[in-house]
């Protein structure tokens, strides 16, 4: 069977918001909401073809885009591979051209949606920024607070908590006093024992390699309203990720990084070839700063996760 190659949008319109279309009912998967676009004729490059398919949709040209995430898909009955740009900028004024019924929708509404089964990772995509937070250790608990506030001041939306030092008691304490600050302002990435899940019903779960591995072949820990994310170093460990459903991972050591400075790097063509086929957002990590973002998304990555480009000074 053969693959159809799909050119699709997460086009951004004002604060931030996602338009999405309902499917026609005499359309394969009909009735259900999608991401703009359609399929990438023989010899058409993905970047034209989706130029093409939204001015004939919705009437608009694209004037700044950039690749945000592929993924494949295998239906009973067709499999497809969508290949997803971020539209962040296009003239004239998006419009039901061909009657299709449209919303202009929050991120995190999307989940209000239904979309097809191949739509998942990208509505998880669409939701995420393209930087992650992860807090440095050996900070007291008013340093890191001053520090997190620091850093949504700045925009930071996604952040990992991370404080291996402290005792179960302190790290809870600290969890909590994170939380109230990011709410409504930043999803908080939790890390620590799954025990601990239920007592912090607002915030995600970060796992470990370790923890990782140790779930393999189990139900995903948490339901599917609360972020779940995974450390990932190979091949391996990515497929492990990808059958617990985790939303997103962090792929490392992409560089080499003061913090592992023994740990053997992979490098942008091994980050490049690991993600190829692996249909959740990643994140990568180790050695990273503002000015690798951009060779990070060429890669296929959703963006770049850091301590030390990200921490406020």
């Amino acid at each position: 069977m053969k693959r159809i190659h799909v050119a699709a949008a997460v086009i951004r319109g004002a604060e931030g918001r996602v338009l999405i279309a309902r499917r026609p009912m005499d359309k394969h998967q009909g009735g259900l909401w999608e991401f703009p676009g359609g399929k990438v004729e023989p010899g058409e490059s993905v970047e034209v073809a989706l130029a093409r398919e939204l001015l004939e949709e919705l009437g608009i040209v694209v004037t700044r885009s950039r690749p945000l995430i592929q993924v494949h898909h295998d239906y009973p009955d067709k499999q497809v591979l969508l290949d997803v740009w971020q539209v962040t900028a296009f003239e004239g004024q998006a419009h039901g051209a061909e009657g299709q019924p449209l919303a202009w929708v929050a991120p995190d509404a999307l989940l209000s949606y239904s979309f097809p089964a191949a739509n998942r990772p990208i509505v998880t995509a669409a939701r995420l920024p393209d930087r992650y937070l992860i807090t440095p250790e050996g900070l007291e608990q008013p340093q890191l607070l001053h520090g997190l506030a620091g850093a949504l001041e700045q925009g930071v939306g996604l952040i990992q908590l991370r404080a291996p030092g402290k005792t179960s008691r302190d790290y809870a304490e600290l969890a909590k006093a994170a939380l109230a600050l990011c709410s409504g302002r930043a999803h908080l990435m939790l890390k620590g024992p799954l025990e601990w899940v239920e007592a912090f019903p607002m915030a995600g779960w970060h796992l470990t390699a370790r923890q990782l591995r140790d779930y393999a072949g189990r139900a995903r820990p948490l339901p599917a309203d609360r972020w779940l994310a995974a450390s990932c170093h190979d091949a391996d460990e990515l497929a492990m990720a990808s059958a617990l459903e985790v939303d997103f991972v962090t792929l490392s050591p992409v560089l080499s990084t003061t913090s592992h400075p023994g740990a053997a790097e992979l490098g942008w063509p091994c980050v490049e070839a690991l993600l190829r086929g692996f249909n959740q957002p990643a994140y990568a990590l180790g050695g990273m700063k503002t000015e690798h973002l951009p060779q990070a998304l060429a890669c296929g990555a959703q963006g770049i996760a850091a301590i030390r480009a990200f921490w406020p000074r």
